[in-house]
């Protein structure tokens, strides 16, 4: 005996079908309307910092203090890449970092065998370890000579901001910035 089906209706023009797991949420189609649902209401800047650190101190110092800090956020502004570079890459350098990263795998691959081998486990390993170092030397060499000299340095590159604002939602702000106005008046030595 079969249970009838229930008779297919036709979607609506814009609306998803129901999958799996049932009918999917989709996101809202005004990105900023969606962003302010999500907010319990208005953020207010409660202090501004130089340097990350300093509005970290002031958050730790708020949470010190039973602040609500689940309704505070960091918000660095003026964002800006900044890329330092560490030194020149030359072949033999490249060569010597792909030995190093080889003999890491050549390790792993190394041990792995060395559990199931009936012959000496630890020259299984070494064995592994060096053709890992001598393959990841030529693969190193190969790619920085494949280059062309078009890199031939390391770097290092970090997210900076010029400036860190502590926001708290405007219902609790007034309490933030005074408990932050005695943080500063206590660091700055007066009594």
């Amino acid at each position: 005996m079969t249970t009838p089906t229930p008779p297919a209706t036709e979607p609506t023009a814009g609306a998803v079908p129901p999958g799996p797991a049932g009918v999917p949420v989709l996101p809202a189609a005004d990105p900023l309307a969606q962003a302010a649902a999500d907010q319990t209401g208005p953020s207010l800047t409660i202090g501004t910092y130089a340097d990350y650190a300093l509005a970290q101190q002031a958050v730790d110092y708020l949470s010190d203090n039973k602040f609500p800090v689940e309704r505070t956020a960091i918000i660095g502004t003026d964002l800006r890449l900044v890329e330092n570079v560490l030194g020149r890459i030359t072949t033999l350098r490249a060569a010597g970092a792909g030995a190093a990263s080889g003999a890491w795998f050549g390790l792993f691959i190394g041990l792995f065998f060395g559990i199931f081998s009936n012959a000496n486990w630890y020259g299984v390993i070494f064995l592994g370890l060096l053709i890992g170092a001598i393959w990841g030397a030529v693969f190193g060499a190969i790619a920085q000579a494949m280059t062309g000299g078009r890199r031939d340095f390391t770097s290092r590159s970090s997210l900076q901001a010029s400036q860190y604002a502590v926001t708290a939602d405007a219902e609790v702000a007034d309490e933030g910035r005074a408990l932050l106005t005695r943080l500063n008046w206590n660091n700055s030595g007066a009594s």
